[in-house]
């Protein structure tokens, strides 16, 4: 089976507390960092064996770097390796922190950033995005990074940019718009879309026509279309329904309907233990008959009343 759309994503395996649903049920007390280690090994060689081909991490998901890094070290050499910068990790392996990660998009974070990355990743770096890169940060307007990050891109890597929030779309379009040396500097993007969250949508597709790689995270809402969804959430309840009539779970769901979008996403996979990553990876484009899509379109909150949701899941 070949699953070279979809992707795996170390958000929620590189640190013992992330926002997704379920999380205590997954991953229990066992959180040491050798425990986590463990186990995204596990789910690498899992993906791997499976067809998965892109590797996601950042440098704010605790030892993620680090772990992914292990795992290349002498193994596959047909990957691709994305990463991101921006934000920085100061939990401290504590689930109960009182603050998980800090934005910075200067270009003095930067510079530390990729040297932290490249002492993990080395020459196998393929992707570096720009970590939440919105219109407030002032990170597509600085051009004195933009050289900096076009250094980089002469190189060979792939410089994108990974967007969240309410104005996603107009975030992507300012990030299409960036040139140096006469040439596009963001010609990878990374969005939240999901089917409650659609309105990066059009913005996306325009990346796609102008040769953009475009990757969707979070495609399951960071749990709401799972099994561990609240059970008040009535629009999870409905996706779930429309799932259930066509026998497969809402996670597969979630994951076809964004690899049904006609711009051609990789979809990432968030999962945090074998089954869920098994259960992702069965999903396909073509599961979902017109009728269900259409359904599901139905489905889409108001970005702002998603985002003010989302910025209130707890850590845990």
């Amino acid at each position: 089976m070949s699953v070279s759309r979809l992707g795996l994503g170390l958000a929620a395996i590189g640190r013992p507390a992330y926002i997704t649903a379920g999380r205590s049920a997954d991953l229990g007390e066992r959180r040491t960092i050798e425990a986590m280690r463990r186990l995204c090994l596990q789910l690498l060689d899992q993906a791997y064996a499976t067809g998965v081909r892109y590797f996601d991490a950042a440098r704010s998901y605790g030892r993620a770097e680090e772990f992914l890094g292990e795992w290349l070290a002498g193994g596959p050499a047909d990957v691709v390796v994305g990463s991101k910068w921006g934000y920085r990790y100061v939990a401290d392996w504590h689930v109960d922190a009182d603050v998980h990660e800090i934005k910075d998009h200067s270009l003095a974070a930067f510079t530390r950033q990729l040297g932290e990355t490249r002492a993990l990743l080395g020459d196998r770096l393929g992707v570096y995005h720009v970590h939440s890169a919105t219109l407030d940060t002032g990170v597509l307007d600085d051009t004195e990074l933009h050289t900096a990050l076009a250094a980089l891109r002469d190189t060979g890597v792939r410089i994108g940019v990974s967007t969240s929030g309410p104005e996603q779309g107009a975030a992507i379009r300012k990030a299409l718009g960036v040139a140096v040396g006469g040439f596009p500097l963001f010609t990878s993007i990374q969005a939240t879309w999901n089917v409650l969250e659609t309105s990066a949508g059009t913005a996306l597709a325009d990346a796609a026509a102008e040769g953009c790689s475009v990757i969707v995270k979070e495609a399951v809402a960071n749990g709401r279309l799972t099994p561990a969804a609240a059970p008040d959430d009535e629009r999870a309840r409905r996706a779930a329904a429309v799932a259930a009539e066509l026998g497969i779970g809402v996670d597969q769901l979630a994951i076809a309907a964004a690899l049904a979008q006609p711009w051609g996403p990789t979809v990432l996979s968030g999962a945090a233990t074998a089954d869920q990553l098994a259960s992702n990876l069965a999903a396909t484009g073509d599961m979902l008959p017109p009728a269900a899509l259409e359904e599901l379109a139905e489905l889409a909150e108001p970005p702002a009343e998603y985002w003010a949701a989302r910025s209130r899941r707890p850590w845990a």
